[in-house]
């Protein structure tokens, strides 16, 4: 079957890429060491951290999100030394892999995968570490698999209320400018973030934005490290220059998203998502489903995890609505593999898209025979049109 029209694409990342995003990628690719990379650079290293909220250095690496997982760990840690992870789903369990095949000791506390980490139970945790030998505590913001979104300043809190000197370090790969992420208030000392969610890149680029107290960490980490090393990216990137060759055109993009950004205004940005979440969610509920996600305060504004009923596959549902209806929604993963599909409503879209990716699903569901209520893209409508200008986020449930 020959597919029609315009793909859409509604997984929680890779998103879609704005036009004006791509046209800039597709600019001759201009010489990296010349002055027109260097202006291009220092604009870019300088206005990438309003995104982040910092003041601080954010590091950017041509690799995915993995690498930038990978930096965070091998710049600020030595081997055999102790982290504390928490299990809010599959992003969070690859984590604590990577950091276990590095030599690094990863304590994970577990949970069900359907809540925010625990700020309490850290706290708990680090209140028994009285010899200080967990160095730091890796906690996913918006976790990818499940919908669930972490209170990362509450978990600052209480290790500040254990009195405990480790570091902090959160994966916001698919919060970042999506849902707001404050590095610096909220004491982060090294933030993880990847190109192809919020902030509307194709995959490739990998930050971290990393605190005072990661750099001092780094000075004593006993990791052999040449590519993801900080001190040489950040000394060259004072200059406007890389250590390597980096992903220039990807950077031409990215200048262009921060314009976008910049132009609608990030609290804008998250309230568009806020509202485009809890249209969905309206949807789901109606449709007689549950959402992965228990707690209404946990909920992630970036995506929807949604389980089917016993005795059908989210897989076939979603290869039907492909093959049917041209769109690709998310798969479950881990423990949560053919149990759920994942709608992302992240990036570059608006609200007719939010009601023609709800339109395709409740479709999918009539074409597969599974049970559910008619009407779910109704519910979601109705609140978006009273929710038309962003600025209702009061009303959300």
């Amino acid at each position: 079957m020959i597919a029609t029209g315009r793909h859409f694409l509604q997984i929680p990342g890779p998103t879609n890429t704005p036009l004006a995003v791509l046209a800039a990628m597709a600019k001759p690719t201009i010489d990296h060491r010349g002055p027109e990379f260097q202006r291009l650079a220092l604009e870019v290293l300088t206005r990438i951290r309003a995104v982040f909220r910092t003041r601080k250095p954010v590091v950017i690496f041509p690799a995915s999100g993995t690498g930038a997982w990978e930096a965070a760990l091998v710049n600020t840690l030595s081997p055999g030394d102790a982290v504390l992870m928490y299990e809010t789903g599959w992003f969070a369990t690859l984590w604590s892999r990577m950091a276990a095949r590095l030599g690094i000791r990863a304590e994970f506390l577990r949970s069900d995968w359907r809540s925010g980490a625990d700020p309490a139970a850290i706290e708990a945790r680090l209140r028994e570490d009285r010899a200080h030998a967990i160095r730091a505590v890796c906690v996913v913001h918006n976790e990818t698999s499940t919908g669930c979104v972490s209170d990362i300043a509450a978990i600052r809190k209480a290790i500040d209320a254990a009195g405990h000197p480790a570091l902090l370090m959160v994966d916001t790969i698919s919060s970042l400018a999506s849902i707001d992420c404050r590095h610096d208030e909220w004491g982060v000392d090294v933030t993880v973030a990847g190109s192809q969610k919020g902030l509307m890149l194709p995959p490739g680029l990998s930050f971290n934005a990393v605190s005072d107290k990661a750099r001092a960490a780094a000075r004593t980490s006993r990791f052999p490290r040449a590519f993801w090393d900080w001190e040489e990216m950040i000394a060259a990137n004072d200059k406007g220059f890389f250590p390597y060759t980096p992903a220039t055109n990807l950077i031409q993009g990215l200048r262009v998203a921060l314009d976008l950004l910049e132009a609608e205004g990030l609290d804008n940005v998250f309230a568009r998502h806020a509202r485009a979440a809890e249209a969905t969610r309206r949807a789901v509920r109606h449709w007689g489903f549950e959402t992965v996600c228990r707690k209404p305060s946990d909920h992630s504004a970036s995506l929807t995890a949604v389980f089917l009923p016993e005795g059908h596959s989210a897989d076939a549902l979603r290869r039907t609505i492909l093959e049917r209806f041209n769109m690709s929604l998310g798969n479950g993963l881990g423990i949560l593999a053919d149990r759920v599909f994942r709608i992302g409503h992240l990036g570059d879209f608006h609200d007719l898209m939010v009601a023609g990716t709800l339109a395709g699903v409740e479709m999918g569901l009539a074409a597969e025979g599974i049970p559910h209520r008619p009407g779910g893209v109704e519910a979601a409508m109705a609140f978006l049109q009273g929710n038309v200008s962003g600025g209702a986020t009061a009303e959300l449930a």
